[in-house]
């Protein structure tokens, strides 16, 4: 069996057991293309090239070390292998004889940073599966076809190299950006037009069908009430992220044949041009042609013509020099603060050494995206600042004076130091930043107890 020949992996296991959804009369552009050969007159995907032995293997072996959630059937990644034993016949002959069902999706609403939430749809491993070898299959027919100056979710490419085009772009004397922000894309993603996108590079009924099945499929919330759709794309499975680029390719063609550089990251999207007039011209026009060509909105209140320095583009900011440089955005740096003080305040049993503990794999994947970073000074103010709440989180567990004077003397302070510190009555904030403090506790402590520096790590990665 071909599962067997692939490995497995652990997962973390979750909710509810749903029913399938009834079948739909599906009839659309899509199927009328695919029918009448409007496409290409090469071999495009089929059903068959989807469930071959080796696109599944790979597709079962993705899944697995994405390690996901389970969908509303509780099925887990790791109980996937002997289901597929003993399923597998049965789901591939529904699936070339047109007939299979996906699964209901499981709602999990994230709050976003800004106090909204991001709505994920969760499939069941079986359809993630499903879906994987899906857009194995297609993405080679329509990546050579994608724009240069879109980044998101695609083979060899990623953020950091989007933030340096726009860098790139600044420098070249483009110093006015239009920020655009598509107002619930994957809320709002037109069905029909998307399929009409999707029939140009498939022919095959069956795999537009099932595609479709997947964008309508029904969504069931945690207190098991079910909603359905006629619109949107969940976030949440592997094929999400492929039709999204394959939707959006029309505006990436449009601002190529208009001659904008621009970067788009999925519906992250930032053009540059010499003038806010300009500007404000092009934000105007594309805003009617999403609007017109594929019934998308952009978001008046959150998008802008602004000079680059006072916007944020997947999470860097840049400079106001002329050969400008990339730096944090201040709002990534405040989502810092917040995880940091999350796991430093109201812990008055814990170690510090265990507190360092929880901040590694932070601190760490933080600066490991954060590493082009250009200016130094907010990371060292970010070091200065996570010794300072270990400083306090010491003075708070300390609690008497006695204990807080005997630690400053074990430390190195004299005795009349120590003394006077630890009976000043100021509060455990005043104290972690008073010289005392930081004679007693100073960063080569802080180094000999694990933690982890954010500018050394940051020099690290830029050698």
């Amino acid at each position: 069996m071909l599962i067997e020949e692939a490995h497995t992996g652990e997962t973390r296991a979750a909710p509810e057991r749903g029913e399938q959804n009834s079948p739909k009369p599906e009839r659309g552009a899509e199927i009328d293309a695919a029918a009448s050969g409007q496409t290409k007159a090469e071999v495009l995907p089929t059903m068959e090239a989807v469930i071959t032995r080796e696109n599944l293997m790979q597709a079962y072996q993705r899944v697995v070390e994405n390690q996901g959630t389970a969908g509303i059937d509780n099925l887990t990644v790791t109980e996937l292998k002997p289901w597929l034993q003993k399923h597998w016949p049965s789901v591939r002959k529904a699936l070339e004889s047109d007939a299979y069902l996906p699964r209901r999706i499981r709602k999990v609403d994230i709050p976003k940073p800004n106090g909204d939430v991001r709505t994920l749809g969760i499939p069941t491993v079986v359809d993630r599966l499903i879906q994987q070898a899906i857009a194995q299959t297609l993405t080679p027919y329509v990546e050579p076809g994608f724009s240069k100056s879109s980044y998101g979710f695609r083979p060899n490419r990623n953020a950091w190299q989007a933030v340096q085009q726009a860098q790139q772009y600044i420098r070249s004397g483009k110093r006015w950006v239009v920020d655009m922000d598509l107002e619930k894309f994957f809320d709002r993603v037109d069905h029909d037009i998307l399929m009409s996108r999707l029939a140009r590079v498939i022919k095959d009924p069956r795999l537009l069908k099932l595609i479709r099945r997947y964008l309508e499929a029904e969504m069931q919330d945690k207190d098991g009430a079910v909603s359905k759709r006629d619109k949107g794309m969940p976030q949440g499975g592997p094929l999400s992220p492929l039709l999204s680029n394959i939707l959006l390719d029309e505006l990436d063609k449009e601002l190529e044949r208009r001659g904008h550089s621009f970067c788009r990251y999925a519906d992250d999207c930032n053009i540059y041009v010499s003038s806010r007039k300009a500007g404000e011209h092009l934000l105007e026009d594309i805003s009617r042609f999403l609007k017109d060509k594929l019934k998308l909105q952009v978001n008046e209140k959150k998008s802008a013509v602004a000079r680059p320095w006072e916007r944020k583009f997947l999470g860097y900011s840049f400079t106001v020099h002329k050969e400008t440089r990339l730096k944090i955005a201040p709002g990534s740096v405040d989502r810092l603060k917040d995880k940091i003080r999350s796991l430093t305040t109201g812990h008055r049993s814990k170690s510090v050494r265990a507190t360092i503990d929880a901040l590694t794999p932070v601190l760490r994947g933080w600066i490991s995206y954060f590493r082009l970073t250009e200016t130094k000074r907010v990371l060292e103010e970010l070091d200065g600042w996570i010794r300072r709440k270990l400083r306090c989180q010491l003075w708070r567990q300390w609690k008497r004076p006695y204990t807080r004077a005997r630690k400053l003397m074990k430390a190195g302070l004299d005795e009349v130091t120590s003394w006077r510190s630890a009976c000043n009555q100021r509060g455990p904030w005043w104290n972690s930043g008073a010289s005392h403090m930081n004679r007693a506790y100073k960063k080569k402590w802080f180094d000999m107890m694990g933690l982890v520096s954010l500018l050394d790590l940051r020099r690290h990665f830029q050698r």
